[in-house]
């Protein structure tokens, strides 16, 4: 692949992480990057900071970096820095940088020591870099400090495995070289996420706080303890190099020094330090966006398709056409009144399938919650016959009457009609709250322009409240006007001839329940069907359980499921009521039971019938739907109704007779009534309210609009939705930009394949106890002479690795008195005990002597 191509990506990368930061879409895209693991002290800081060639990370005892920090490297011309969090801020002191870090973790995470997985995001822009973008991590503890949570441990884990599990996440594994790598904790967290090792780079920090005489030439040439993608060695300032105010310019220097110098280093030093760490990373993260170009590519076509709706309304912004925002408001005063119309008429439009909402919503107010309120008012019977009672008797007076008196009933009559008022206005009030909701959930796409929305609800909404009073006064002016007249000519009415007669039968019914609905068998229709749960009987069978339900004019009916095939029982509807049931603390059902007026079993021994719905909307549906088919709401009586039932019952015969017949006339009368406001209140609403207000918005609201403040006002953009703008813009363009670019780069050019499997199987879990890592410290013994080997070369029988230390594990230590040389030639096998330098001149010396270790003990 071409470097200008290649050079090209990795900027292009941080172009488009700035963008999905900035809109809070980070996670949309998984953009390469690359993981720095490591345990606390590895130092992970100093290698990021001889990257930039600047101190600007917080350092310290213990746990210092407790967020992780994006920073991302971009060359330029000028050196400055900018954080995300304080954009379009370029710092140049590297100092504030350190100090901006420390505020930003300590604002998040508090002052002792806490950690969070909010990342700071940290560009740095200079000539001395190269295009990469880390992620320093927390280190990497084992014990808690401070105020953090006892599982700290688990915590950075699960904080660090969520970004090096991302396949587009390379993990720059750091360990010390004065620590025993085999136990390396980073090593082991990138063999869990990448097996194969194809992401993980190995480095090795502290090379020059080793014990003398020893040293890691065989972990840094890859052969002993070996990764797929090897490992480079680095060293960074000391402590007081960094109380000295070393200068990182010049600690390059003097790293490039110790490798040149050093004789087990000098050999690959071209292949150590930090610049060509840079370098590796580099190439590293270039090819590993290359490998990962085909999935991204449709990862950016995904999001730039996804964006494309929002950002095409953005196109043809115009902040400096003075027409424009006589045209953005004229159109979208037009679609609120369109988006209100489509609630309130209904449309195929963006249907909502999770609630009932708009006209929907209002139908089922006129056809079910009305004619429900009107039930719940219902007169109670006992309550009635003794009204009826004592109207007949103050009538009559002192003298004992011998006809019925028809002013008994005109007064009752007008005093039950006198009681739907309360339903209606009721009605009222719903639908007006269904219409504010609506009006809201249309000014939703006013939010852009938070005056013109706030000016908007709250004119349609002064407009509803004014036709609020209009209706509710001829709502009032209905009912009254049935009140002045009562027709007893009226077709449908009985009269009281044959009120007498239904009087005197023998069997007399209870007329509020559903027996006055009498339906021959020719009209079964269904009225309703449903999935309901018997709940008192399944417990009785240990636990509730549904049944498919089905309602109509004369029974209620229960099947096995919704396919009607086995029907479970069949209930009749006569004598039947329905009452509440409290809901139980321990379930999230709401109940209705129905019972039998007769004090009869309403199914095998069941004085009540539980039905459970998930709602208490499912409820009133079906309260409603079982008052079409007759059965009505159950009135408890009061105590009071109990101790004056004797006094309203003693009545003699014919002041029974003629209770009855006031009765039945009154039940003809109301009905007639009933069915009368039950279709006009609907028709009255619909007139002067709801059709009213969807004129008023297609005809006055613009001009109250503009009548309310200046357009400039109204139309003034909210902060957050100018900032939107930009930024999505942006984002386009970034995405756009993309790929052209990657569509540019020819993916068949040639490619540096992935290095070839080695054996990794040296990083042990904490199951097993890992071999002795060449890089252990070990001290010395002191009485045992040391003497220098011979200068001769020799071949190295047992170990097959080349070098001079090949009789011995890559890095030398000082031993004590040393166990017989071992024949295995396996050097991943069991712990190696050669001695690094033995007390004699074997065959298998080195081929060339090392070096004089001073100090060593004579």
């Amino acid at each position: 692949m071409g470097n200008r191509e290649m050079e090209e990506l990795i900027p292009l990368v941080n172009r488009l992480q700035d963008a999905f930061s900035s809109l809070g879409q980070s996670c949309l895209l998984e953009l390469p990057q690359i993981a720095v693991v490591g345990g606390q002290s590895a130092g992970k800081s100093s290698v990021l900071e001889n990257f930039v060639g600047r101190d600007f990370l917080p350092r310290g005892s213990g746990i210092v970096t407790r967020r992780p920090l994006v920073l991302q490297l971009v060359t330029s011309k000028a050196e400055y820095a900018e954080f995300l969090h304080c954009k379009g801020r370029k710092i140049t002191d590297f100092d504030e940088v350190r100090h901006e870090i420390e505020a930003e973790t300590d604002r998040v995470t508090g002052m002792n020591k806490g950690i969070s997985s909010v990342p700071i995001n940290l560009r740095v822009y200079s000539p001395h870099v190269l295009n990469l973008t880390l992620i320093d991590l927390p280190g990497i503890t084992k014990v808690p400090v401070g105020d953090q949570p006892p599982d700290i441990e688990y915590q950075i884990r699960d904080m660090i495995m969520q970004f090096i599990t991302r396949e587009n996440c390379l993990i720059l594994a750091v360990t010390p070289a004065n620590t025993d790598l085999a136990n390396s904790d980073a090593l082991k967290l990138a063999k869990e996420v990448d097996p194969q090792g194809l992401r993980t780079i190995g480095v090795i920090t502290k090379l020059d706080l080793m014990d003398e005489g020893t040293d890691a030439r065989d972990i840094l040439e890859n052969k002993l303890l070996p990764l797929r993608r090897g490992y480079i060695g680095v060293v960074n300032r000391s402590q007081k190099d960094i109380d000295g105010k070393k200068d990182i310019k010049a600690a390059t220097l003097a790293e490039r020094k110790f490798f040149l110098s050093h004789p087990a280093y000098r050999h690959i030093a071209d292949r150590m330090g930090t610049p060509h760490l840079q370098k590796v990373l580099n190439q590293q993260l270039t090819n590993h966006i290359r490998d990962t170009l085909p999935n991204f590519r449709n990862k950016l076509q995904g999001q730039l398709l996804s964006i494309e709706h929002e950002v095409e309304a953005y196109k043809n912004f115009r902040p400096e056409d003075p027409t424009r925002k006589t045209k953005a408001l004229l159109q979208m005063v037009q679609q609120f009144a369109v988006d209100f119309e489509k609630r309130i008429e209904g449309s195929g439009d963006q249907v909502d399938t999770l609630e009932l909402s708009g006209g929907a919503k209002i139908n089922r107010i006129f056809h079910e919650r009305f004619p429900f309120e009107i039930v719940k008012m219902e007169f109670n019977e006992k309550e009635l016959r003794r009204e009826i009672s004592y109207a007949i008797k103050n009538i009559h007076g002192i003298r004992t009457g011998l006809f019925t008196p028809d002013m008994a009933f005109e007064a009752i009559v007008k005093k039950q009609i006198v009681k739907l008022k309360g339903p209606s206005l009721k009605s009222v009030d719903l639908v007006i709250q269904e219409l504010i909701n609506t009006v809201k959930k249309c000014t939703k796409k006013l939010a852009n322009f938070p005056r013109l929305c706030e000016e908007t609800e709250r004119i349609v909404a002064n407009h509803i409240r004014e036709r609020e009073g209009k209706t509710k006064d001829q709502v009032l002016l209905l009912i009254d006007i049935q009140v002045s007249y009562i027709n007893t000519n009226h077709e449908d009415f009985i009269g009281f001839a044959n009120a007498q007669q239904r009087s005197s039968q023998v069997h007399k019914k209870n007329t509020i329940g559903n027996q006055g609905t009498n339906l021959p068998p020719s009209r079964q229709i269904v009225i309703r069907k449903g999935w309901l749960t018997i709940s008192n009987i399944g417990i009785m069978k240990g636990g509730s359980k549904g049944y498919w339900f089905v309602l109509t004019a004369e029974s209620l009916s229960w099947y096995k499921d919704d396919e009607e095939k086995e029907k479970k029982y069949m209930l009749p509807l006569d004598n039947l009521k329905v009452r509440d049931v409290e809901k139980s603390f321990m379930s999230s059902k709401h109940i209705f039971a129905l019972f039998n007026t007769e004090q009869r079993n309403v199914y095998k021994d069941y004085r009540f019938l539980e039905l459970a719905c998930d709602s208490q909307e499912d409820v009133d549906s079906w309260k409603a739907s079982l008052l079409r088919a007759g059965v009505y709401p159950d009135k408890s009586l009061t105590e009071n109704d109990e101790n004056g039932q004797a006094e309203n019952f003693s009545m003699d015969p014919q002041l029974e007779r003629q209770v009855e017949t006031i009765r039945n006339l009154v039940d003809s009368y109301m009905s007639i009534i009933n069915k009368c406001i039950r279709d006009l209140i609907p028709k009255t609403i619909m007139h002067l309210m709801i059709n009213n207000v969807k004129d008023f918005i297609n005809s006055e609201l613009l001009a109250q609009l503009y009548s309310s403040e200046d357009q400039n006002t109204l139309m003034e953009e909210s902060a957050e939705q100018a900032q939107r703008r930009d930024e999505m813009l942006r984002m386009y363009q970034a995405l756009k930009e993309a790929l052209v670019v990657i569509g540019d780069i020819n993916t068949s050019t040639t490619f540096t394949p992935a290095p070839p499997p080695v054996d990794d199987s040296w990083i042990q879990h904490s199951r097993r106890s890992p071999p002795p890592s060449p890089t252990t410290q070990r001290r010395p013994t002191l009485s045992a002479p040391l003497p220098r080997p011979t200068s001769g070369r020799g071949p190295a029988p047992a170990i097959p690795s080349p070098g001079p230390h090949s009789a011995a594990p890559p890095v030398p230590f000082r031993p004590g008195p040393l166990p017989p040389f071992p024949n295995s030639s396996d050097s991943f096998g069991a712990p190696p005990q050669v001695p690094s330098r033995p007390t004699r001149a074997p065959p298998s010396v080195p081929r060339r002597p090392p070096p004089a270790v001073p100090g060593r003990p004579s």
